[in-house]
């Protein structure tokens, strides 16, 4: 797998390019893995337009988890003062209703709004439905959805998070489509190497979820060991716990 130059990011973002004035305010939807983790540092790397000033994240009470990726409140926690931001977590009931979610976070979203943010930042690549679905629910509050790796291509990004100096384990793979073996797994060059034929290289249509333990965002790497991984609801979890 060829790699992108160190610390480059494979095409423009104008999206996040400085405007000459003073930065915005921004609010990170924040899941713990690649995506955002490289939509933030984009911010970082490109500067000037946005600073981050919190994380906005979905966790799953019962389980305790953040949502879809399956990874402990407690390394949520962790990686957010790592990172030197508060994060704003949204507990959603298991099986949460569109309905739910979004009365939620439209609670949320108007509490930040009245500090003074009015940006949204998401690390979504390609998905129009989700790009559009994001916007819509924003611009009832008065806000605006910013998408950073937006239409880059996903192997150039992927190759761009392992130059960066980037490492996550995958904590969640659909098992339509991936064998369980492939959760608990770094994303490096191997993983890439071995991902079958029509498997998006960033898991953009679902395929695999991630949790970021270093980069070059972090102040300090993530510790913790590997636990079990368990099929639910045709996922395959693994289990990291905090060491």
């Amino acid at each position: 797998m060829a790699r992108e130059e160190e610390g480059r990011p494979p095409g423009p973002a104008a999206e996040v390019s400085a405007g000459g004035g003073r930065p915005e305010p921004a609010l990170l939807c924040w899941s713990g893995g690649k995506d955002s983790a490289m939509a933030l540092h984009r911010l970082v790397h490109e500067g000037g337009r946005y600073t981050p000033v919190g994380l906005l994240t979905t966790v799953t009470e019962v389980y305790d988890r953040i949502s879809m990726h399956g990874v402990r409140r407690s390394l949520l926690r962790r990686q957010a003062r790592s990172l030197g931001l508060p994060v704003e977590e949204v507990v959603l009931s298991p099986h949460s209703s569109n309905e739910e979610y979004e009365a939620l976070m439209e609670d949320v979203l108007v509490r930040w709004k009245r500090k003074g943010v009015n940006s949204v930042v998401f690390g979504d690549i390609f998905l129009e439905d989700i790009r559009k679905y994001r916007e819509e629910n924003l611009n009832k509050v008065g806000m605006r959805a910013v998408f950073p790796l937006w239409g880059q291509d996903t192997s150039a990004l992927a190759e761009w998070f392992l130059a960066s100096g980037f490492r996550a384990v995958v904590t969640c793979v659909d098992s339509r489509v991936l064998a369980g073996s492939f959760a608990g797994r770094y994303m490096d060059e191997a993983f890439f190497s071995d991902l079958p034929e029509g498997v998006d290289p960033c898991g953009e249509n679902g395929e695999f979820h991630s949790f970021v333990v270093e980069g070059p965002i972090f102040r300090k790497p993530m510790v913790f060991t590997v636990g079990k991984t368990v099929l639910r609801d045709g996922f395959y979890f693994c289990d990291l716990l905090p060491a």
